[in-house]
């Protein structure tokens, strides 16, 4: 049995027990919160209308390396606003059918929750280190829970931290190398941008966020609407194609292979998973150094702001559905750069690369980001610059191995995290119900 194999039948054996957690802590969570997806929107307006309060002067003078609230949004963005969107989407419609779709739009809606609470108790529970820095997020909020939870969280995850990166590197090397460029230069240079930024801490990792996350939604977004509606009816054929094969099996996936319902449910869940990182808990670590008074507020901003992981990700599905290139060939992450080269074979090609090259860079940034923050977490913030430099010559070393190879490590590390923090975090949620109450 080879890497793959093994991937797969670890996948096929976890598959519905990781689907029955996930999605339930998703509606165990929304109903405890009394589906604060929806009340939630007042609340969510007065934000946006008068701002967030920042933190206290006597919070604010003892704790260094503070960000912004909307910084701190747009660093936990950057790393659920990347190339899951871009990749996932297609190749959950590639093997789970259309109806896989649907069921990332259902997870995404449920899930939120999740990510509301997860962001709270990584406020709530954030310390100062020796050296001035904040330590929070699951690997804080589950040593609440048991100290042996949060250690064995914080150890795992600097693993998937790198195999997240090293899905991007090598996806973003897959892709220019149809443009002539060597996978091994395309490596380099990423890593290299990437480690110049991390070197400059929570300040300079924010700032750039802030800056690049913004434009890239934008700039994706108008492209792909653009492609869309060039071609109405068959718009309309994939949305009724992705609500029927929902809830009926599709008759082609890949070319040949026929979909059942759960497999796309599962698709859409795991897919959905990779997307949001919620249930993973990682987006709540660059949350958990924002200057924010009120913790549910910032709460309801990173649940909130997976309305654009869902615009996204829908996007990137019907685009592959629409042009019909999700029953050609075998599995590879090149479905979306095929579409734009089709849609548009001078302009198209230019655009999907350099909006690839920004979601994957601000991926890397806060993935490696989050990483140093976990590890920092474990060395009171001792050798980070050392472990930043292993992780970049992990994650170039990865753009040379197979993607198969890649993908499947990657989703076989998820569960021995998630479920922990999934577990963790419906205790803390059970057991401290005041902590998620909404500021009036």
């Amino acid at each position: 049995m080879n890497f793959i194999e093994f991937f797969k039948w670890f996948d096929d054996l976890i598959a519905l027990p990781a689907v029955i957690i996930f999605l339930g802590t998703g509606l165990l969570l929304t109903f405890k919160l009394r589906f604060l997806q929806f009340h939630g929107i007042a609340r969510l307006i007065t934000i946006i209308k008068n701002g967030l309060p920042a933190a206290s002067q006597k919070d604010a003078n003892h704790i260094t390396h503070m960000i912004s609230p909307f910084q701190a949004l747009c660093t936990a963005m950057g790393t659920t606003i990347g190339m899951g969107n871009l990749m996932g989407p297609p190749l959950a419609v590639f093997i789970g059918g259309p109806g896989a779709l649907f069921w990332l739009m259902v997870y995404i809606f449920f899930s939120s929750a999740t990510k509301f609470t997860e962001v709270v108790f990584a406020l709530h529970t954030r310390i100062k280190s020796a050296s001035g820095e904040i330590i929070g997020g699951p690997m804080r909020y589950l040593e609440v829970v048991h100290p042996y939870l949060a250690h064995w969280y914080a150890c795992i995850m600097l693993f998937v931290f790198i195999s997240w990166s090293s899905v991007q590197s090598n996806t973003i090397a897959q892709v220019y190398a149809q443009e002539g460029m060597p996978i091994w230069l395309t490596g380099f240079i990423i890593t290299s941008l990437a480690y110049l930024v991390l070197i400059g801490g929570s300040e300079r990792v924010g700032e750039t966020a802030s800056k690049l996350v913004p434009f890239m939604f934008f700039f994706y977004v108008i492209f792909a609407l653009v492609f869309l509606f060039q071609d109405i009816p068959a718009l309309k054929n994939a949305l009724i194609l992705i609500c029927k094969s929902a809830f009926t099996p599709s008759a082609a996936v890949g070319g040949a292979v026929g979909a059942s319902i759960y497999q796309a449910m599962r698709m859409g869940f795991y897919k959905g998973i990779f997307i949001t990182e919620a249930g993973m808990g990682t987006s709540s670590i660059p949350h958990a150094v924002a200057n924010v008074q009120y913790a549910t507020d910032q709460g309801l901003l990173a649940m909130f702001s997976m309305v654009s992981d869902a615009l996204l990700s829908m996007l990137s599905g019907m685009l592959v559905l629409v042009n019909g290139v999700w029953m050609q060939g075998e599995f590879r992450s090149t479905l979306l750069y095929e579409v734009f080269v089709l849609k548009s074979p001078l302009l198209g090609k230019y655009v999907f690369l350099i909006t690839i090259t920004l979601f994957v860079f601000t991926t890397l940034i806060g993935n490696s980001y989050n990483g140093r923050q976990v590890f920092g977490a474990l060395t009171n913030f001792r050798y980070v610059n050392s472990y930043l430099i292993i992780s970049m010559i992990l994650i170039f070393c990865a753009t040379l191995v197979q993607p198969k190879i890649v993908w499947g490590f990657m989703e076989f590390l998820l569960p021995f995290v998630a479920i922990p923090n999934l577990i963790g975090l419906l205790i803390l949620a059970y057991r401290y119900p005041h902590v998620l109450q909404v500021h009036k």
